[in-house]
């Protein structure tokens, strides 16, 4: 009989003893683990990456097909956010570009691109760029430089290189300079993604964009000459070699977009330009390789198609 207070111990033969009867409570089974949600190797929710990619593409080639001034309405939206989105993420930086004449100066720089062409555009951007200058010297001398930099840094990289997406649109052939110009920039995502994740073995630049491979740069080169030869040759009558070129110049140049904007995220300490667009970031996390292609893609197409 054991003592109050005492556990009566069950020995087994050869064994250790055993408590039973035990008053004491059991263990609590361990809490199961959480799982985060999965994402893709990409680092993104795939799945609403893709669906707002589908939605975005839509409403752009509903807007070529139906009514092309409807697309300048759609880049002129596109844009304005994007000049938001750059003007607050290089707040995070310290510097404070003037908002106000930036967006006026952006509606300038488009319609003029639509209605006067290149002239139209650079005007416009040029009187953007004082405008900036002008309107800062209203908060005094501190920071000046900073932020007038800013101020023509985003004048210069969203609206005036948006403009030469509004000069494709221009001639009677123009949305199927614009649908050629986005598709290969489209295959440029596509195909790098594909080859990055099935294939992806050697960093292009690790402390830019760590999951961007040689590989995957392949793939995108070859999606691009795949989409951009038969757009050229079959819808514009340019040459093949004008598809070819026309291809490999936008892979670079979406490449270097991606790159370009990486190295400014990286700079601020941001990961993404914004949170508008589930599964991309902001309005500017899908400019980044179409800005920079609008201005090569139009450059080349007047060369190798001309209107």
């Amino acid at each position: 009989m054991p003592a109050p207070g005492t556990q009566e111990m069950a020995v087994p033969a050869g064994g250790t003893p055993v408590p039973t009867g035990s008053t004491l409570a059991a263990p609590p089974d361990p809490e199961p683990d959480l799982v985060p949600p999965k994402s893709s190797r990409a680092g993104r929710d795939l799945v609403a990456a893709i669906g707002v990619g589908l939605g975005l593409g839509a409403v752009i080639i509903a807007s070529l097909l139906v009514y092309r001034p409807a697309f300048l309405l759609v880049v002129g939206a596109a844009i304005l956010v994007g000049v938001v989105e750059l003007v607050r993420a290089l707040e995070a930086g310290g510097a404070r570009a003037p908002l106000v004449p930036l967006v006026v100066g952006t509606v300038a720089m488009l319609g003029l691109a639509w209605t006067r062409g290149p002239d139209g555009l650079v005007t416009a951007f040029l009187f953007t760029a004082v405008a900036v200058l002008l309107w800062r010297l209203g908060d005094g001398p501190e920071g000046y430089l900073r932020d007038a930099s800013a101020g023509v840094f985003v004048a210069l990289y969203v609206p005036l290189l948006a403009g030469f997406a509004v000069l494709l649109l221009v001639p009677d052939d123009g949305a199927v300079r614009v649908l050629l110009f986005i598709a290969t920039v489209v295959g440029n995502d596509v195909g790098g993604y594909t080859a990055g994740v099935l294939f992806g073995r050697h960093p292009m630049a690790p402390t830019v964009s760590p999951k961007k491979s040689w590989e995957g740069m392949a793939g995108s080169l070859v999606a691009c000459v795949a989409v951009a030869t038969p757009f050229v040759t079959l819808g514009l009558g340019g040459p093949w070699w004008g598809g070819v070129l026309f291809g490999a110049a936008l892979a670079v140049s979406a490449t270097a977009g991606d790159l370009g904007e990486s190295l400014v995220k990286r700079d601020l300490g941001i990961k993404d330009m914004g949170t508008l667009l589930p599964g991309h970031g902001g309005i500017m996390d899908r400019l980044d390789s179409l800005l920079p292609s609008a201005a090569v893609a139009y450059l080349l197409l007047s060369w190798v198609a001309p209107a």
